[in-house]
């Protein structure tokens, strides 16, 4: 049996990647499952599929957790301490879906273990890419991506040669926004920018979906990645979310990745990676899809795609500052404390302030100076903010 972990399993990623592992019982023993303040969904999870260990990011919610235990056998624990003493359980596979730059640190424990990590929060190359991809090749561990757009992008490559790839194309649907009058977004309500056109995700990503934010991530994901030059990397508005994304080569060629937007199709693939197996997903119907739209992204609607651009010509801890205030401005905004076009031009101006601090962007690239860096840029959120009111 394969030993697996799931880090964020509580949320649409993590739910995705239990229901696959319960469809094979026998395949899997499940170590650690972690999560949030969701304790009932966690709890039954982890009675349903055995885990070792259960962990709640919410130190406050440890009771609450083993009172849900009680009676399992299953360990109850609470705290960060504690999410990355469960990813120093040694296992063969780990899903690490936990959102936002939380997951960074797990995410480290996983590969010093020499794991195979199943990266689904993007954060964490973001934030520390070179560290990351170098602690990967110290422990001899295998980093698979589950971002639909870069595991489209990760199938097309195979069997190819990254030297011959001329073009990396990833898609967005557009998120909520992408019909409406740009006059009309500073208006945009969280109940609005909260309904997704056609993936079933959480608030926080479906939110960054309409202001383009996850994209910006994934641009600077994909250089770190696949170790391309940034204007190597192309986004394109496809509001069918039928193809993820294409890899162009040097003779022309466009190999595209299609697929309905069901998540267990990344999910699976780097489960089952480098066999594919049957998964529980529609198959897609061309004929009756009938048309696939392109549109080239409005950086006035998206102005989060040329922030992306910024932070990869600024390297070094640009990607921690970017995604920190990146995800403060957006607790922000979901609290209905700044508007929603406000976002970027919070992150914006942060980005500016750290550009203008020497001894930060140029910091050595360590998990300390990440972690430093998030802390401050937040801070740093949180004081324009308070300017900008007043």
């Amino acid at each position: 049996m394969r030993k697996v972990s799931i880090f964020g399993a509580t949320g649409s990623i993590g739910q995705n990647t239990v229901d696959l592992i319960s469809r094979a019982p026998t395949e899997y023993d499940v170590v650690a499952l972690t999560g949030g303040a969701n304790i009932s969904q966690l709890a039954e999870d982890a009675r349903n599929t055995g885990a070792q260990i259960a962990v709640t990011a919410y130190e406050s919610r440890l009771q609450d957790l083993k009172d849900a235990l009680s009676g399992s056998g299953v360990e109850a624990a609470a705290g960060q301490a504690a999410l990355v003493e469960a990813a120093s359980r040694p296992v063969d596979w780990v899903m690490s879906a936990i959102v936002g730059s939380a997951g960074l640190a797990p995410g480290i424990e996983t590969l010093k273990q020499g794991a195979t990590l199943a990266l689904a929060n993007k954060e964490t190359l973001v934030c520390a890419g070179p560290l990351v991809l170098e602690m990967a090749k110290a422990h001899n561990a295998q980093i698979l991506p589950v971002d639909s757009e870069h595991s489209a992008v990760f199938q097309a490559l195979v069997g190819e040669d990254i030297r011959s790839v001329d073009r990396i194309v990833i898609t967005a649907s557009g998120g909520a926004f992408r019909d409406w009058p740009i006059e009309d977004l500073p208006r945009a309500t969280v109940e609005q920018a909260s309904k997704h056109p056609n993936w079933d995700m959480g608030q926080r990503i479906t939110i960054d979906s309409a202001s383009m934010f996850n994209k910006a991530l994934e641009i600077i994901e994909t250089k770190e990645f696949f170790d391309i030059s940034p204007n190597q990397i192309e986004v394109v508005i496809h509001p069918e979310s039928i193809v993820h994304a294409l890899v162009g080569f040097q003779d022309g060629a466009l190999m595209a990745h299609l697929g309905v937007p069901d998540m267990r199709h990344a999910i699976g693939y780097a489960l089952n990676w480098p066999n594919r197996r049957e998964l529980p997903i529609q198959k897609l119907d061309l004929a009756a899809l009938g048309q696939l739209r392109f549109i080239a992204p409005d950086e006035a609607r998206y102005p989060a795609l040329r922030l992306a651009r910024e932070v990869m010509e600024s390297g070094g801890l640009s990607g921690a500052v970017f995604n920190a205030a990146k995800e403060r401005a957006l607790d922000l905004f979901i609290q209905r404390r700044i508007g929603f076009l406000e976002m970027t031009d919070v992150v914006s101006s942060v980005l500016d302030r750290f550009d203008g601090a020497k001894g930060h962007i140029d910091a050595a690239l360590t998990l300390d100076n990440v972690l430093q860096t998030d802390h401050l840029a937040r801070h740093w959120v949180d004081e324009a903010v308070l300017k900008r009111a007043g």
